[in-house]
């Protein structure tokens, strides 16, 4: 059966290479990765047409998710953009009135102006993800004085976080509200959204999307250390598409030491909510230079897929890398290897809780059901994909088809771990009662089912109603009724 678990690469210079970005949807994306934070509308513009225009042509979905910046907290820049070179025990001052581009061995401008009211003596301020420490021995003015703790290389526009989190700066930014309407004329699958403190930051983001005319889901990038606070990641995720474990720029305010029980904690938290969850931030990230990955890095993409992420990401990997197919074919292989593991393949999601409506009762009984047969694949027709997305929270090695007519659904599903997008004709009235047939056809035609197997099959009474599945079938493939 194929992979379940799926994988998003980001696009940039590598990709737009001669035959590189058929190299890697080939290799196995299932989802495709536009970041923000580099490049214009045009690139952008192009790099989606590129894969809508190759999933076209090979008769399948690829899911498209564009990556807003954020606030970028950072240093300005030195003279003549050389590089400096920090040691343990220097003075150094952050300076938020210094012009840019004007640092010295002593002291840089910062471009987040309300650096120094924000801080106070005794903080750590990590710079370029924490390769450079700061401590503040005092703020004078719109100066902040600090000593270095752990020196390093530093140069320009590097960004700057504080340790354990507090800064206020908003999590959508002037250009972050301009890059939404671009998502909106790229029919963007889903917007992820950097540095959210609290649901309402997730809230402003699907109105603006609306406003624009979107219906991308939208995905939280954790990555502050106050939104980890109980009450604060639940509004998060409920508000939510789902969540990115962003390790980057969450270890470095928390702390790297804590991240493997946050990201055990944040993906539980998105499968019992009924969320996506990415896991992401170097997960192979030697082979940006290397073709074949380190031991520790393999294990980091089994542990996240053994720990029920939806979704592993591959960054500069593929963005920037010299292997970007090879990224990928290594993120799949060892992914269905994890994927055999019988930790993988159990669940006790939702066992001794209430339901909240038909649908959702008949998404879980059907793979309840699946779970204790032999059952070859769970077929549901569906509008929004929601149905698939309640079966997708129970760990198991049963493949979950979404037939719906709605290619913006279908392409939605590419982020559901064991869940794949397949199309279906518009069905007439006629046609809807005796739609068994018609799909039991169609996993016959791609090789999915052969004579005698089980197939689930779930769907609504009403063609085109959304939340309407009310009907679970059990299908033996080649009887003469179905």
């Amino acid at each position: 059966m194929p992979r379940r678990t799926k994988i998003l690469a980001t696009l940039g210079p590598a990709t737009d290479k001669p035959g590189v970005l058929e190299s890697i949807l080939e290799a196995g994306a299932n989802v495709v990765r536009i970041n923000f934070s580099h490049g214009n509308q045009s690139e952008h513009l192009s790099r989606v047409k590129a894969v809508r225009d190759w999933a076209h042509n090979n008769d399948t979905f690829i899911g498209v998710l564009m990556d807003l910046q954020g606030p970028k907290i950072r240093i300005t820049g030195f003279k003549n953009e050389e590089k400096i070179n920090l040691n343990n025990g220097d003075s150094f001052t952050l300076d938020a009135d210094l012009d840019a581009n004007s640092g010295t061995q002593t002291v840089v401008g910062i471009a987040y102006k309300t650096l120094p009211q924000e801080v106070e003596k005794g903080n750590v301020l990590l710079l370029d993800d924490g390769k450079v420490v700061l401590e503040v021995v005092g703020i004078d003015g719109n100066k902040i004085n600090t000593i270095v703790t752990q020196g390093g290389a530093l140069s320009d526009k590097k960004g700057i976080n504080l340790r354990g989190g507090g800064l206020s700066a908003n999590a959508l930014t002037v250009k972050d509200k301009k890059d939404i309407i671009t998502a909106a004329k790229a029919d963007a699958d889903y917007v992820a959204l950097s540095f959210p403190v609290s649901g309402d930051d997730v809230r402003l983001t699907k109105k603006l999307l609306k406003e624009a005319g979107s219906k991308a889901g939208v995905i939280s990038k954790i990555e502050r250390a106050e939104s980890l606070v109980d009450e604060v990641i639940n509004d998060i995720i409920q508000e939510s598409a789902g969540i990115m474990v962003a390790r980057g720029d969450l270890g470095v305010e928390i702390g790297d030491p804590q991240l493997p029980a946050q990201q055990k904690r944040l993906i539980k938290l998105a499968r019992s909510n009924d969320r996506v969850v990415i896991t992401a931030t170097q997960m192979l990230e030697s082979m940006i230079n290397n073709p074949i990955p380190t031991r520790a890095e393999v294990f980091d993409v089994a542990n996240a897929v053994l720990d029920g992420t939806d979704v592993v990401m591959l960054s500069a990997e593929t963005a920037a890398g010299n292997y970007p197919a090879n990224a990928v074919k290594t993120m799949h292989d060892v992914c269905l290897e994890a994927e055999k593991n019988p930790i993988a393949k159990t669940s006790h999601h939702r066992l001794h809780e209430h339901f909240k409506g038909i649908d959702e009762t008949i998404a879980m009984s059907s793979m309840y059901a699946a779970n204790h047969l032999e059952v070859k694949v769970v077929a549901a027709l569906t509008q929004t994909g929601k149905t698939t997305m309640w079966m997708s929270r129970m760990s198991s090695d049963i493949s979950i088809f979404a037939l719906s007519d709605n290619p913006q659904t279908l392409r939605k599903v590419t982020l559901y771990r064991g869940v794949y997008p397949c199309g279906i004709d518009t069905l007439n009235s006629a046609d809807w009662v005796d739609v068994n047939t018609k799909v039991v056809n169609i996993l016959t035609k791609n090789k999915v089912v052969e004579e005698g197997d089980l197939v689930i099959l779930t769907k609504g009474m009403h063609e085109g109603k959304s939340g309407g599945t009310n009907m679970m079938k059990i299908i033996r493939v080649g009887d003469t009724n179905y």
